[in-house]
């Protein structure tokens, strides 16, 4: 696999480059886009030879027998995260989005509260609120460049309106990957306050070197009666455009309230997002996400390294995901400026920090998973624009 080919995307109906001008008003022809969290690389080629399979086959009708599908997902989560699953546990959404909109739509009514632990993916705060139930911020305390829960302060900002809290891990936008011991807390916080626990895993295959991440039901075995499972091959396998997720439930009771609104929305899958799972989830595909890591880690290291070198800015240390979180308070600018040097001198498109909730201000985040020849050239406009 050649992660330093560059591919044009460019008029290909590309969300990251194609937008990055109606967005950001950065001309596609010049700028460069590290916002949308997919990869400007290949999927592995067992991927492309699942939809070519398909082409070949030549109809596309109703999609029967999951048994390879389900059996490739229960295969990827005791092979590589050691965590024994019943194919009947396995729900497929429109994605992860989709998978938390369900979420919250089964287990919280209007006006219920749902935690939010802030900074924390955007599209959280956008669904809850869209669904009419109140965003409750328990926010994250930034020690020695990294996140750390507070769960005295989080227990005197819950009120008893709260039925929900979404956990991000690994943490996105931050990177961090959470100890056995702060899952624990988590889950003992979701008991002291009677919550759902939605465990949104959706980087947990991206983890570097150096680090291990626990999925949710392996450090709280005896929690599951409170517990939600979300894991997808989209971010791990760039394949986001398929909108395809797992949510996965291990308890009876938990289960049937899922099962049953799926059924009442009449939702089912696409066979294109099967095929493909079935396809990546199997040592092909596990030997790819390996090659993966290693380029994402080489990338990191250069980008932090590079970053430090700009007065003002520090990114926080990657753990996992490809996605670096970089503050520019040091700067000692007014956002405006910040938001102008990156976007219009540079020309790079980024998510802006608030977008991410209470502790975001002051923050960009950037996405390395990128020819390393592009984010060179992204940290070169970077240091150039910080001259100034």
């Amino acid at each position: 696999m050649n992660f330093d080919e560059i591919i044009e995307r460019r008029g290909t109906h590309c969300m990251k480059w194609d937008m990055m001008e109606p967005i950001y008003g950065i001309p596609a022809d010049t700028g460069i886009p590290m916002w949308v969290a997919d990869m400007d690389f290949r999927p592995p080629e067992i991927a492309r030879q699942a939809v070519k399979q398909m082409l070949d086959q030549g109809i596309f009708g109703y999609f029967g027998d999951e048994l390879a599908y389900r059996n490739a997902i229960t295969w990827w989560m005791k092979n590589r995260h050691g965590w024994e699953i019943e194919p009947d546990w396995i729900f497929t959404t429109h994605g992860l989005v989709n998978g938390t909109a369900l979420c919250i739509d089964t287990f919280t009514d209007i006006g219920d509260g749902v935690v939010l632990f802030t900074p924390v993916y955007h599209a959280f705060s956008r669904i809850i609120q869209s669904a009419n139930r109140c965003v409750v911020e328990c926010p994250l305390e930034l020690n020695d460049n990294h996140y750390d829960f507070n769960f005295d302060h989080y227990n005197t900002i819950m009120t008893g309106n709260e039925k929900m809290a979404i956990l991000c891990s690994p943490h996105n936008p931050g990177g961090r990957v959470w100890s056995n011991k702060e899952l624990l807390n988590v889950l003992e916080f979701c008991e002291r306050h009677n919550l759902i626990l939605v465990s949104d895993e959706i980087h947990h295959d991206l983890i570097m070197p150096g680090h291990s991440h626990k999925v949710m039901p392996l450090a709280a075995p005896d929690s599951l009666s409170r517990l939600v499972m979300m894991t997808a091959t989209t971010k791990t396998f760039n394949l986001a455009g398929a909108h395809i997720g797992n949510v996965i439930i291990s308890d009876n009771q938990l289960r049937k309230n899922f099962s049953r609104r799926i059924q009442a929305l009449g939702i089912s899958p696409n066979s294109f997002g099967i095929f493909l799972v079935a396809a990546v989830y199997s040592q092909f595909g596990a030997d790819w996400v390996d090659l993966l890591v290693k380029y994402i880690d080489k990338n990191r290291k250069l980008f932090d390294q590079r970053i430090q070198e700009i007065p003002g800015l520090s990114s926080m240390p990657l753990e996992a995901t490809y996605l670096a979180w970089v503050s520019f308070e040091n700067t000692r600018l007014p956002d405006h400026e910040i938001r102008h040097r990156i976007q219009n001198v540079a020309q790079i498109a980024v998510n802006h920090g608030q977008t991410f909730g209470t502790g975001g201000k002051g923050f960009y985040r950037f996405n390395l998973a990128t020819p390393t020849a592009i984010m060179n050239t992204a940290i070169d406009r970077l240091h150039a624009a910080f001259a100034i």
